[in-house]
């Protein structure tokens, strides 16, 4: 494998690293690993054997860490240092940067300093999930990692409900059965979902089901590694023709035509035509 080392320009560079087979990280960011004049990583133990894998030497350059456990110090001094003229290559331990990742901080310090700032884009175990999944990836929601308290773990699920979008997030090994069984009351058991473990690993495993299935399945069951959890989008529930001319009703008291039918068809998640020509026939059976 050849390694092209470059002179890289001032600023930071977020490089995409494996989420786990060591051979999905592109050549640029091979390129930039070897290049870049400071290394910074979440885990610097990770980064560290992922680059002796792949050949590339540190070339008398450490590996700083930049965690949550890192204070605001840490961030500063990597700015000052490309304001003076550094290249930075930062690293997650694993897949895209700053996606649930203490990069965030140093990333948002570079745009308020003005730093130049860029991406080696690479694996995401977000998009992988959807990919294997099943699910509709139309429109998706990350919502990371949910709280390991219940109520506080419920009330974020219960808020959530309503999104017309495939729901992803992150979870441990210990907590994915406390976590389904809390999807299945808050969001409703029929709700087809997937549990994705050890994306692109070896024991690379898709379980899909109701959460009801999935929610038994992991109460009896604790698995190993890495979890990325989808849940598909709920079913509105359907307004009839009573309903939806009550609705309009009401709103017609407050309300133009216009906004009256605006309001009542995001409300019911109904075509605006539909809910139009209802409106046209309650005004006419007024008349």
């Amino acid at each position: 494998m050849n390694i092209h080392k470059q002179n890289l320009a001032s600023g930071i560079t977020f490089v995409g690293v494996p989420i786990g087979t060591a051979r999905d990280i592109t050549l640029r960011a091979l390129d930039v690993l070897a290049s870049a004049d400071m290394l910074v990583a979440e885990d610097t133990r990770s980064l560290l054997k992922l680059m002796d894998i792949h050949g590339i030497s540190l070339d008398g350059r450490k590996i700083s860490a930049l965690h949550d456990h890192s204070g605001a110090g840490a961030v500063e001094r990597l700015i000052t240092a490309a304001q003076g003229g550094k290249s930075i290559a930062y690293a997650s331990e694993a897949g895209m940067p700053l996606i649930a990742d203490p990069g965030f901080e140093l990333s948002r310090a570079a745009a308020a300093a003005g730093v130049p700032v860029t991406c080696a884009p690479g694996p995401s175990a977000v998009l992988t999930a959807l990919a294997l999944g099943g699910l509709p990836t139309d429109a998706f929601h990350f919502a990371g990692f949910l709280p390991s308290a219940k109520a506080a773990r419920l009330n974020a699920l219960e808020g959530l409900r309503d999104i017309r979008a495939t729901l992803v997030f992150y979870e441990s090994p210990k907590r994915i059965g406390a976590m389904l069984r809390d999807a299945k009351t808050a969001l409703g058991g029929a709700r087809t979902a997937a549990v994705c473990r050890e994306l692109t690993k070896k024991f690379e495993e898709v379980r899909r089901g109701s959460l009801d299935e999935l929610a038994e399945f992991y109460a009896q069951t604790t698995p190993k590694g890495e979890i990325v959890v989808l849940v598909d989008r709920g079913d509105l529930e359907k307004i009839n023709s009573d309903d939806l001319e009550t609705a309009l009703s009401a709103a017609l008291k407050e309300l133009s035509m216009r906004d009256a039918v605006d309001l009542v068809s995001k409300a019911h998640a109904l075509p605006r035509r539909q809910v139009y020509q209802a409106a046209l026939e309650l005004s006419s059976k007024e008349d």
